[in-house]
């Protein structure tokens, strides 16, 4: 009588070798050396102002001002709003070929702290509207022009802005190289939580304001804040126009309806904790600078014990990685059947979730009416650091930070040890890629200034 002893330890798929891909990684430099990330060509055809009305098209029109008022107030400010600009000049960029799960606009002011499900702070990501399937590069040049062009607003002399630029492209080299010594369900677990007295002194003033302000920003705060409570208990926002506007009827069902169709994507434990709130509002809301324009709203829920939970409705349109740049997709490859092409709010979702240490529980997406939206908690501890009133030591440690958990984000991905081979121990990367930063910062002043021009001839 024969044993079946299986076959699966001897016919299996392939297991892809880290120190393979880490030795790809070097061999790409023969094609791609480190030193081609340093120059910045621009386009002959760049059209930077058609791009931002080319957004603008499908964008609600009475806020389209707003958004250039925001982009206008200086040039970090433009930066900010500008991914879809950037996208389109690192579309012909050098590249390795080789593609991650990336923020698509992984600029310093979209990192922050914030509240993970277990109540402890923790510092990460915290948008990821324009994520994306596509170049690794991208994120990096993003990050590091951010930081020339905040550095430079903060007054900073050249050579520290220099300085800085080149911590933040060693910042990401060197945890990547770390990180991805791991085995993956390591890196998985690993989580940049926040606490007093954990940095160095010149440093911990700010982290520990930070955390203050954190403590602040909750759903019951927030609702004292602006709203008002009727005699039956139940809880009404309080407008405060162009920031908070109430909707038409239609509009006001078409949320509520949304509300209730996102449960069919969040966890069941989730799904049973918001069947006991019934909603008592709903505004619109003015988000950010660069999403300013697209469909987003606010809705009040009350609980049976008349405790409130605060959650945000945010449209998601195409990344601009992909629309603008030309990124491979929106999302790896596993999420193919997942869900369409036009399904960016499983978009967002899906890649907020790969690319953050720890997520929003309450993260779920819908679709209605030919939009595409997500949903989150608002105000859950989250709280960004106002690099504008750093001193130079606490700046470039908080660079430091971004650059860490930028390489934490990407070495989810496969392709991770590939990067960390490319980019090797030197500092020819760092180099390079902070020279690039510098010239593009110059570009973006320059766009800056083309588009306070065109607001002031009326053009835009």
């Amino acid at each position: 009588m024969s044993e079946n002893k299986g076959r699966l330890r001897f016919d299996h798929a392939a297991i892809h070798s880290a120190d393979d891909l880490v030795e790809a990684g070097k061999a790409a430099r023969a094609d791609i050396p480190r030193s081609a990330h340093a120059e910045y060509v621009p386009a002959k055809d760049r059209d930077p102002m058609g791009i931002l009305k080319a957004q603008h098209e499908h964008r609600v029109q009475e806020l389209v001002p707003l958004r250039l008022e925001r982009m206008s107030a200086n040039p970090f400010a433009f930066y900010r709003g500008s991914a879809a600009i950037q996208a389109a000049d690192l579309k012909d960029a050098p590249r390795t070929g080789v593609d991650v799960t990336i923020c698509g606009d992984a600029h310093i002011a979209n990192f922050g702290i914030y509240a993970s499900p277990e109540r402890a702070l923790t510092f990460d990501l915290n948008d990821f509207d324009e994520s994306a399937y596509g170049p690794w590069e991208w994120d990096v040049k993003r990050f590091v022009g951010s930081v020339v062009i905040a550095a430079r607003q903060r007054g900073f002399k050249e050579s520290k802005v220099q300085t800085a630029a080149l911590e933040a492209a060693a910042s990401y080299r060197i945890a990547l190289r770390q990180i991805t010594q791991l085995g993956v369900l390591e890196r998985y677990y690993i989580r940049a939580d926040v606490h007093r007295g954990q940095r160095a002194a010149s440093s911990q003033k700010v982290l520990d304001h930070a955390i203050d302000a954190a403590s602040r920003r909750t759903s019951a705060r927030v609702v004292r804040k602006i709203t008002e409570r009727a005699a039956d208990g139940t809880v009404s926002i309080i407008e405060n126009p162009p920031v908070l506007s109430h909707v038409a009827e239609g509009t006001e069902q078409n949320i509520l309806d949304i509300a209730r169709e996102y449960l069919e994507t969040v966890p069941s434990d989730i799904a049973v904790l918001l069947s006991q709130y019934v909603a008592t509002d709903a505004v619109r809301r003015v988000v950010g600078v660069g999403s300013v324009g697209t469909r987003c709203y606010i809705i009040v829920l009350t609980g049976p014990a008349g405790e409130s939970l605060v959650l945000q409705v945010k449209e998601a349109t195409d990344s601009v990685a992909v629309e603008f740049g030309d990124a491979t997709a929106g999302r790896a490859p596993i999420y193919d059947t997942h869900a369409g092409p036009e399904d960016h709010g499983h978009r967002v979702v899906a890649n907020q979730r790969v690319l953050q240490s720890v997520s929003d529980p309450f993260l779920g997406w819908v679709r209605k009416d030919g939009h595409a939206f997500y949903v989150r908690q608002f105000r859950d501890q989250n709280v960004s650091i106002d690099t504008e009133t750093l001193d130079f030591r606490p700046f470039t440690d908080y660079v430091d930070a971004c650059g860490t958990v930028l390489a934490r984000a990407h070495a989810q991905s496969p392709n991770a040890p590939f990067i960390a081979g490319y980019l090797g121990e030197g500092t020819q990367f760092d180099s390079a890629v902070a020279e690039w930063a510098s010239a593009y910062a110059d570009q973006a002043v320059a766009d800056y200034n083309t588009l306070r021009k065109a607001m002031k001839r009326g053009e835009i």
